[in-house]
């Protein structure tokens, strides 16, 4: 199944995609959405992020090649960090960047997510599958500079717009050898398959569910190959994935200044 979130009569409404026409959906799929008997063709929507999470649960340092490039060590557990629910951004909406003056360097990183299904608590990785309702791309947007200077990471992953989502939700993947590339105004800066994971998606589901309960519709993103670089104003990063598709957003300088 593939699923879409859509702007209805003004509204977010969910919709299960096929052969590019979204058959509209009364609520999200894990609340047991049913076809409304509305179709829409997918050309004509204004297509949203696939996901209303309470949390985003995002791991870090998931690639031996994303290690390598910042001469860190393997962790010896995942290490978890959350981006707030406000971060969610649409497909083809824009990541804009923080005041130049509060922050200058503001990196794309391309990841396969996940939408849980069902709330999930001590899941074991025999069982995870059962708790996802999808796979999907996220770009985990990240201020460098500030990730830096804090020493942990929820600023500077937290900003509004810094978790681009979508453009679907799908189960018809295999989310164990799946090619991540990133693009920066067309050029491949990001190209790995999810084969070189560290810690798999049930591993990962099993020790997050030691520590917090994900309820549907939480998205789980699962951490980012090497090659993540700078944006900058009037960039186009794209994040494909085989099966899903790409997650393109426009890059915009802040509306805001610091005085």
């Amino acid at each position: 199944m593939k699923y879409v979130r859509v702007k209805f009569n003004g509204q977010p409404t969910w919709g299960e995609l096929s052969h590019e026409s979204v058959y509209l959906l009364d609520q999200a799929p894990y609340e047991g959405g049913q076809k409304t008997g509305k179709v829409l063709a997918l050309k004509d929507c204004e297509v949203l992020a696939p996901c209303q999470p309470s949390k985003i649960v995002a791991v870090g340092k998931n690639y031996h090649d994303h290690i390598k490039e910042f001469d860190a060590q393997i962790p010896e557990r995942p290490i978890l960090f959350i981006k707030p629910s406000t971060a969610i951004q649409d497909p083809g909406k824009p990541i804009i960047l923080p005041p130049q003056t509060l922050c200058s360097r503001v990196d794309y990183e391309g990841e396969l997510a996940l939408v849980i299904a069902k709330e999930a608590s001590h899941v074991s990785a025999a069982d995870a599958a059962q708790y996802i309702l999808g796979y999907t791309i996220l770009n985990d947007v990240t201020a460098r500079d500030l990730q830096k200077l804090d020493g942990q990471w929820t600023r500077a992953k937290g900003f509004d717009t810094f978790a681009p989502v979508g453009p679907v939700l799908t189960d018809e993947v295999d989310p164990a050898d799946l090619m991540i590339t990133t693009t920066l105004n067309g050029h491949v800066r990001q190209q790995e398959s999810t084969a070189q994971l560290i810690w798999t998606i049930p591993e990962l589901l099993a020790f997050i569910t030691q520590a917090m309960t994900l309820l549907p519709g939480d998205v789980v993103t699962t951490g980012t190959p090497a090659g993540v670089g700078p944006m900058l104003a009037t960039d186009i990063v794209a994040v494909t994935i085989d099966g899903i598709g790409t997650l393109q957003n426009p890059v915009m300088a802040s509306p805001y200044s610091l005085d």
